[in-house]
């Protein structure tokens, strides 16, 4: 394997999901940089459907108190000021959506596009050793983010929320043996 492949494998090898960063954001620049790694995604008849945008302060803010008042509503006051007082210390946000075609199979097609992408911008960050996390969480399917985010449901679909940062602590992690998941048909 050449230098360059065994790289690339320890790179995917070692990213984990972050929760826990340091307080100092990290260089748009790297993050911008990042993003353009992404777009050279797969998607399928070259519609590039992805779409990002990183998100200041002031629209954090609001994302952060949009939650708050979800979780209140699910879960009660103490569970509600926790999450608020974690989405509070987390560096950097990036939102990530793909273009609605009209046509469900295209859409399927620019979703996984997008969750490509994503990958993608995840590992770009890990390579400058910032820390990620994606949420899908219930936040990101209410029409109050989109709002919050400028998008117009009918022409644009919430992926989810990236966060990154540098980690404050790196977790463990395994995976299953290859022979566990993968067959090998005639």
């Amino acid at each position: 394997m050449s230098d360059s492949a065994n790289s690339v494998a320890e790179v995917i090898r070692s990213r984990r999901t972050i929760c826990d960063f340091e307080l100092q954001i990290p260089p748009e620049e790297t993050v911008r940089k990042a993003i353009e790694l992404a777009t050279w995604a797969p998607n399928h008849k070259q519609t590039e459907p992805w779409r990002f945008a990183i998100l200041g302060p002031k629209t954090v803010a609001q994302i952060v108190e949009l939650n708050t008042k979800l979780v209140r509503e699910q879960q009660g006051d103490k569970a509600a000021e926790a999450k608020r007082d974690r989405w509070r210390k987390i560096p950097g946000w990036i939102a990530a959506s793909y273009r609605r075609s009209g046509d469900p199979l295209r859409d399927k097609e620019n979703y996984a596009a997008v969750c490509c992408a994503i990958q993608n911008l995840l590992l770009a960050l890990w390579d400058e050793r910032i820390g990620t996390k994606w949420s899908t969480g219930p936040i990101t399917r209410t029409e109050e983010l989109d709002e919050l985010l400028g998008i117009d449901a009918e022409t644009e679909q919430i992926v989810g929320l990236i966060w990154y940062g540098f980690p404050a602590t790196i977790p463990k992690s395994h995976r299953k043996p290859v022979e566990e998941v993968l067959r090998k048909l005639p």
